[in-house]
């Protein structure tokens, strides 16, 4: 990924940007399920270094219920950081549906092959600091500091 000059990285999906001694996630998006699935792509990311190296062999069904969309993307990061920690899968890939307040997704990676996938930053947890879901003229806006 390319790294700006103010230190932020970017990819066409989303920027990750530093946060005091945290990291930001800042995801824009046409549509909601993009924003999303771009959120927990940009997730992973912080995560594991090399994205692209993780292979969609596994599939995991995931839904997450609430009201607040933000709270929602608070509960969606939060479960694929429960995943990665408590069966060091790394999900690089999602499918994300929402039905009224319901967000429903399938997603795909692989186990942490630490021979293959080189891990970036120890990702303690999801932050509602400064958590947000708004639209926006051209689509979605996220925005999500995890403390590393």
């Amino acid at each position: 990924m390319p790294l700006c000059e103010r230190g932020t990285i970017l990819s066409d999906m989303y920027e990750i940007f530093e946060h005091t001694a945290d990291l930001g996630l800042r995801i824009r998006a046409a549509d909601l399920p993009t924003l999303f699935a771009d959120a927990g792509r940009g997730l992973t990311s912080i995560i594991a270094a090399n994205l692209d190296e993780i292979r969609p062999v596994t599939e995991v069904p995931l839904r997450v219920t609430g009201g607040r969309l933000d709270l929602i993307l608070f509960d969606w990061l939060s479960e694929i950081l429960y995943l990665f920690e408590s069966e060091h899968l790394l999900l690089a890939q999602f499918d994300v549906r929402f039905a009224d307040d319901v967000l429903q997704a399938t997603a795909h990676g692989e186990p942490l092959d630490e021979a293959r996938h080189q891990l970036e930053h120890e990702v303690k947890a999801i932050t509602y600091h400064g958590l947000k879901v708004e639209p926006t003229p051209d689509g979605w806006l996220a925005e999500v500091i995890v403390d590393i």
